[in-house]
């Protein structure tokens, strides 16, 4: 019921944005679900947070956990497992259009009020409740660009892929943080990890930078666009990804979710489980910054192995 809803849904949303319009009596399966990345995607835009972070298939999804499930065990079996921090280097590259603060020329104290939200997001001190994950984000380089192409990036583009190519710095295990003002409305994207082998050179976040702690996007300015963008870069979809019908995050712990959340809607529960059900609050969802202060432990468990499977060095 909860799948055919959600389908329903979707194809009237497409079907009202001239996406197309899904035959009624068609019948589909829940991995069906994942095959409309279009209306997917103005499905997330209508909601207040926009991540243009792609949405990976059901069937990449199933074929990324065989994969890392072989990775890890191989690596086990070479004695290679820590129960350690992760200390992830960042490589800080500030695109700009002018040498203003309004131009996203940003200051070494932005840059560090970034840093320092990163690590309070993962330490799971921001607030009660919060879970800490095992990684640490250390500041390896700043630089700084004036371009306004680069600073007008979307994702996927070309001024996207000649930016990345000229400034990154690293290997896998380097976090490379752009800062840009993207159009439509974008407070960010993300690579998976799965991504670098074949896209090396365009592995990384870029976020809007107005979003970083004191910046100007209201609601979204207390530094966890970047929070929730580098959850992709370390392996996690978002909390809703699936609807209902499945865990469509790969995360046993996060509750099931029909739709992003906008705001902070404490008390909604969109699949039925119980009263407050959906993980508002997680930094994987849509909610303002203010409503965001975790990840679960399950998520936690993902990171880690995502990172040790493809970024791990």
């Amino acid at each position: 019921m909860r799948v055919q809803f959600r389908l329903e849904a979707l194809c009237l949303i497409g079907t009202l944005l001239n996406l197309g319009a899904c035959d009624g009596t068609a019948s589909h399966d829940e991995d069906d679900v994942h095959d409309y990345p279009a209306v997917e995607e103005a499905l997330l835009s209508t909601t207040g947070r926009k991540c243009g972070t792609r949405i990976p298939s059901a069937t990449e999804t199933k074929i990324v956990e065989n994969e890392l499930s072989r990775k890890l065990a191989d690596q086990g079996s070479r004695g290679s497992s820590s129960s350690g921090p992760i200390i992830v280097p960042v490589a800080f590259h500030v695109i700009a259009s002018g040498r203003s603060k309004a131009e996203g020329y940003l200051s070494d104290a932005d840059v560090e009020r970034q840093l320092a939200q990163l690590n309070l997001a993962h330490s799971g001190q921001e607030k009660a409740g919060g879970k800490a994950t095992r990684f640490k984000f250390t500041l390896a380089s700043v630089d700084r660009s004036i371009n306004a192409r680069w600073f007008a990036m979307s994702p996927g583009s070309l001024d996207e892929r000649v930016a990345k190519k000229a400034l990154r710095k690293g290997g896998p295990e380097t976090l490379n943080l752009y800062t840009a003002k993207p159009g439509g409305g974008l407070l960010g994207w993300a690579t998976f990890p799965q991504d670098y082998l074949q896209n090396p050179f365009t592995d990384g976040v870029v976020i809007l930078f107005s979003s970083l702690p004191g910046g100007a996007t209201v609601r979204f300015s207390e530094g966890d666009t970047a929070v929730h963008e580098v959850g992709h870069w370390l392996g996690l979809y978002h909390t809703f990804q699936g609807g209902c019908s499945v865990r469509g995050d790969s995360v046993s712990d996060t509750p099931s979710e029909l739709s992003p959340a906008s705001g902070c809607p404490v008390g909604r529960d969109s699949c039925e489980q119980g009263a407050g059900g959906d993980p508002i609050q997680n930094f994987m969802d849509y909610s303002d910054d203010a409503c965001m202060f975790t990840f679960s432990a399950g998520q936690s468990a993902r990171m880690t192995r995502s990172f040790n499977g493809y970024r791990g060095v």
